[in-house]
């Protein structure tokens, strides 16, 4: 899950692909949907935005929130794992 404002100000498309990094998950804007990647989806009236990324992440790994933070020379959200 992602809130309204990391979305709206770093993936402005709607659009990511995520790339396993050990010990990061890394979360990376395309340009659009015509670009391919996963599809970021409304949550609520806030804006609040939610991906599936099930299928990148390593076996067992526990659900929960993470700590991450935007490298701007790789263009991209880095989340602890």
């Amino acid at each position: 899950h992602l809130a309204a404002e990391l979305a709206q100000r770093y993936f402005p498309n709607d659009v990511l692909i995520a790339l396993l990094r050990p010990p990061e998950l890394w979360l990376m804007p395309t340009q659009g949907a015509q670009a391919g990647g996963l599809l970021l989806k409304q949550r609520n009236r806030q804006g609040d935005r939610s991906v599936v990324i099930w299928e990148v992440l390593p076996p067992n790994t526990p659900p929960g929130q993470r700590e991450a933070f935007w490298d701007e020379p790789r263009g991209t959200l880095r989340v602890a794992l």
